[in-house]
């Protein structure tokens, strides 16, 4: 008998459990309520300070409602924010916004509370909410590695020199005299009288400045020690961001002439060039819509396509027409270079937040499968260009995942990846299981080239020296101009060899590496760990970062999060911490900056992390929202899988990875299709969460249960 009225109770606790939640008011109706009460600013304030996950929530639904049927809201709440959460101007916030803000209204209008896109957005914008566990999508290859698969010895003859170089960030604006002091993401320009030469106490020099974007002199500068150096280069690689800081002056015909005077200064220097499309080549800044969205970003490819047709050829140009992306081949040696649009991957291009985040945006990744296959049936070797670097916490890490399983299936025939955006000197080791980041699991290299323009440093390019005949990496010798040195303001910049990575760190590793060998992913391991244990070593790496600007040590935390950073070749291990209250930034790991160092931002992060924490300006929102009559839309609940940072490998290479024999008539699957994304299940404590009038219920069935007793 106690055993039926126990199961009976049991029944009519789930039963009861299940009609309070559906009499419970559904989440979008309260958001309405409290709006309409007058009580939500007051309680998303207190949820941002417990730094909640569902304030963020909130606010993208509340922003949805304001921005249903136009961006002006937004856009005139984004000057009043920008005005109070930044130090720059009225006419800078007024621009920047107007160029930022109809891309966040159009975000708001495109995804749903709650889904992995609004995950996303909170992370990058407001730095609340976990990261969403990487969706598994195991990428489909059309044939399979050979077993005995290795990359080539180097030859030992005579290396080429090959030469990159990256974010020139050229200022056509920039005035000699003009004020190095501004209210502006960039000065060294006359916005006012005062600013003007001859009436301001720090004078902008002729070949640049630490607060201002690059002059012309000095990317001529570039170019000219770059062919009196090296006359004889093989090419050279840029790896993109044209386009100066200035966010609140852009314009499709402003962009178009830079690209256009940028090519061409470059093609009147070299001979042959590989390029590839950084973020600021777009207006507004870093929206790249693919395909699937619209085709807004076209202008963009049909102008990179025009200037690098004569260096890429009219097939792989057609690729760039299409995807922004190519794939070809260099013309003097068994060497194929593949450039990727790496927009399509950044967590600020608000374009890729829709309702339904694309796997593969542009099919890009498919594309490059196909490019990686026949260059490895070819015997190619492969060179992988791209703007931002694929393990930087600005990758999103679904695409950064499945990039990463591409690199580990070719690693023997992909000899390097090249990268500019964070505008430092260092670089990334990938691995072929993340569990176990050691020497022996060290599978791809990518370097990571500093900047010309000096906001983050002095201006710098690197130069490798390449087997001709397998193309492997010898050494990458960075060059730079001190700005600090008299003669740089006057005679003009000097450029001299800065360092040398097989001098500096060859015979600091162990084993030390022989002058004539290459600079293999395991060389780069174990300067890494050299770095952990040789504290000298680590700070002279963190001085070369900048070239020698920034004087604050990296110690602690900070070191240990640099090292992982280093130690990351896709963006879900490279151990960053999201901070409540900020933003991502390209160049945020640990170190210090000087003032202007994260001057390519967007503004709109900064405006609404000061939403978040001001009760006023939350009110002032609160106002718009129901004067506006807007109204909060219905959303589905989701519990989303959430990862921890740096997690081991869901399915490193060696624990799945297939071969055949040379010979086999067995080639691997030619399916095209990928597989189904393996379902997860969401965390422990969410299935033991009750809402509050759902627990009250269950509680009071079970005392009754207990008096029937």
């Amino acid at each position: 008998m106690t055993s039926l009225r126990s199961l009976g109770l049991v029944a009519l606790a789930s039963q009861l459990a299940v009609s309070a939640q559906a009499q419970q008011p559904n989440e979008h109706v309260l958001l309405q309520r409290s709006l309409e009460a007058g009580t939500w600013a007051l309680e998303t304030r207190d949820m941002f300070e417990i730094k909640t996950c569902d304030a963020c929530q909130n606010l993208i639904s509340v922003i949805k409602g304001l921005v249903a049927d136009s961006d002006a809201p937004l856009v005139s709440i984004g000057k009043q924010l920008c005005l109070a959460a930044t130090s720059y101007d009225e006419d800078f916030c007024a621009g920047t916004v107007e160029r930022e803000a109809p891309a966040l209204a159009e975000l708001a209008r495109n995804v749903q509370p709650n889904s992995t896109a609004a995950t996303q957005f909170c992370i990058t914008f407001l730095g609340v909410c976990d990261y969403p566990k990487v969706e598994e999508w195991k990428v489909p290859f059309p044939s399979k590695p050979f077993c005995d698969a290795e990359a080539p010895q180097s030859s030992g003859k005579k290396p080429l020199k090959v030469v990159h170089y990256s974010d020139i960030h050229v200022d056509p604006l920039y005035v000699t005299g003009s004020s190095t002091e501004c209210k502006k993401a960039i000065c060294c320009r006359p916005f006012s009288k005062d600013d003007e030469p001859g009436n301001t106490k720090s004078p902008a020099g002729p070949y640049g400045d630490h607060n201002c974007g690059v002059p012309v002199s000095l990317e001529l500068s570039m170019y000219k020690a770059i062919e009196k150096m090296f006359p004889d280069q093989a090419f050279s690689i840029f790896t993109g961001d044209i386009v100066d800081h200035m966010l609140s002056n852009t314009s499709k015909p402003y962009n178009l002439k830079e690209i256009d005077d940028a090519y061409s200064k470059m093609n009147d220097s070299f001979k042959l060039v590989y390029g590839t499309i950084g973020n600021h080549e777009a207006h507004p800044v870093n929206i790249f819509e693919p395909k699937s969205v619209g085709n807004a970003t076209q202008w963009v490819y049909d102008a990179v396509a025009k200037k690098w047709a004569p260096w890429i050829g009219d097939a792989a140009k057609q690729e760039v027409l299409d995807i922004g992306a190519y794939s070809t081949k260099y013309p003097k040696g068994n060497l194929r270079v593949i450039s990727l649009n790496t927009n399509m991957y950044y967590r600020f291009n608000f374009a890729l937040y829709q309702q339904k985040m694309a796997q593969d945006p542009n099919g890009q990744l498919g594309w490059l499968v196909k490019e990686l296959d026949k260059a490895e049936k070819a015997g190619e070797n492969v060179y992988i260009i791209g703007h931002m670097p694929m393990g930087s916490s600005d990758a999103l890490s679904d695409q950064a995942n499945y990039f990463d399983q591409i690199v580990q299936r070719y690693s023997t025939t992909i000899r390097g990846l090249f990268f500019g955006h964070t505008h430092d000197d260092h670089f990334e080791v990938s691995y072929s299981d993340y569990s176990k980041r050691d020497a022996l699991h060290a599978s791809a290299m990518s370097y990571i080239c500093p900047s010309l323009v000096p906001t983050s440093g002095m201006p710098a390019f690197r130069v490798y020296d390449v087997d001709p005949d397998t193309f492997a990496i010898l050494d990458a010798v960075t060059y730079m101009a001190d700005m600090d040195d008299p003669e740089f303001q006057k005679s003009g910049p000097v450029w001299k060899k800065y360092y040398s990575a097989k001098e500096s760190y060859g015979g600091m590793v162990s084993p030390p590496v022989a002058s004539e060998a290459e600079l293999t992913p395991a060389f780069w391991h174990n300067v890494t760990a050299a770095f952990e244990s040789n504290t000298t070593l680590f700070n002279e790496y963190v001085s070369r970062k900048s070239r020698g600007w920034i004087k604050k040590k990296c110690e602690g935390d900070c070191k240990d999060e640099e090292i992982c950073q280093l130690r990351a070749g896709r963006s879900q291990d490279n151990c960053y911490k999201i901070k409540p209250g900020a933003n991502f930034s390209k160049r945020n790991v640990g170190l210090e900056r000087p003032k202007r160092a994260n001057c390519d931002n967007p503004i709109m992060p900064e405006m609404l992390r000061l939403l978040a924490s001001r009760q006023d300006l939350l009110e002032d929102l609160q106002a718009r929202f129901i004067e506006k009559g807007a109204t909060i839309q219905p959303w589905k609940q989701v519990d989303s899988p959430v990862r921890a940072r740096s997690s081991l490998s869901s399915r490193p290479r060696d624990a799945d990875a297939e071969c055949v024999n040379r010979g086999s008539t067995t080639t691997g699957s030619e399916s095209g299709t990928a597989a189904t994304p393996t379902a997860t299940k969401p965390p422990k404590s969410a299935a033991v969460t009750l809402q509050l009038p759902v627990a009250l219920s269950v509680t009071a069935a079970l005392v009754l249960g207990a008096v029937l007793l």
